[in-house]
């Protein structure tokens, strides 16, 4: 019998190209582009020709550049089936990166200001509208991903609902776009980490300011008061009163009054729950 070599992958068995685009519609089909992004990346949807599906980010600043080589440091860390993961980087000629991912179905439940947020059909909205054990099943799955992150000794920067995908048809939430995400804690040695003002903790707008787990903690209690709530001015918490205990706990302006660890918020919540 004859042996067959393995027939190679046209994205995660190649490490160099001279330029992305065209090679990514060389090998597959691009059904989705998104060219306007503010973090300085072009991000394809790409089709293969055995049906696979694959998500590549491509890096178009040296800004850019810069995250996505720590977010491939932070995936390498970092495992659960809720992080969606950076599975292979490719070189550019212009010696940048681009990473490859899997392709996950969902929407994003970010909803600039004046875009429709506060549409009935949109993702927002959808989102809030859905039973309370969905919400609080999807919440529980953005904690445990945190139970990983702070495991690996990483702390969370720049989550935001812009990192929630949920697909409304499996009732599952995928968190992408961790590329801020680093190892803990640090000192904070510019005027502001990136992030949406909603979700940061007030350290994170304070040069000298310790970044630690108690950061984290600050945006999981945000997540948890924003994803179950009706009102974009947060005046219709869906939760219980012992959760918006926790909550409030959590988020605390004194990283000493909040929980001190993920671990800790996550027992509180489950408990409450």
């Amino acid at each position: 019998m004859t042996a067959h070599p393995p027939t190679s992958h046209p994205l995660l068995d190649i490490d160099e190209v001279p330029e992305l685009e065209p090679h990514l519609r060389d090998v597959g089909e691009v059904f989705r582009a998104f060219r306007t992004q503010d973090s300085g990346c072009v991000s394809y949807g790409v089709q293969l020709p055995d049906g696979t599906r694959c998500f590549v980010k491509e890096a178009t600043t040296d800004a850019a550049h810069r995250s996505l080589d720590r977010a491939w440091t932070f995936h390498r860390s970092v495992r659960h089936p809720a992080i969606v993961p950076q599975l292979h980087r490719i070189t550019l000629r212009n010696g940048r990166t681009a990473t490859v991912m899997p392709w996950r179905e969902g929407e994003s439940l970010y909803t600039p200001s004046g875009s429709g947020r506060s549409r009935p059909d949109s993702p927002r909205s959808r989102f809030r509208a859905l039973p309370i054990p969905r919400v609080l099943a999807a919440l529980d799955r953005v904690l445990d991903a945190h139970l990983a992150v702070e495991a690996a000794g990483q702390v969370a920067v720049d989550l935001y609902d812009g990192s929630f995908l949920y697909d409304f048809q499996a009732a599952e939430l995928h968190l992408i776009d961790l590329d801020e995400y680093r190892p803990g804690p640090f000192v904070l040695t510019a005027d502001r980490l990136p992030g949406s003002s909603r979700f940061m903790a007030p350290e994170e707008s304070r040069r000298g300011a310790v970044i630690d787990p108690r950061t984290t903690v600050y945006v999981l209690g945000r997540a948890a008061r924003i994803l179950l709530d009706a009102d974009d001015d947060e005046g219709a918490f869906r939760g219980a009163a012992a959760q918006a205990a926790v909550v409030e706990r959590a988020t605390r302006p004194d990283p000493g009054e909040r929980f001190q660890s993920v671990r800790e918020l996550v027992t509180a919540w489950r408990a409450a729950a």
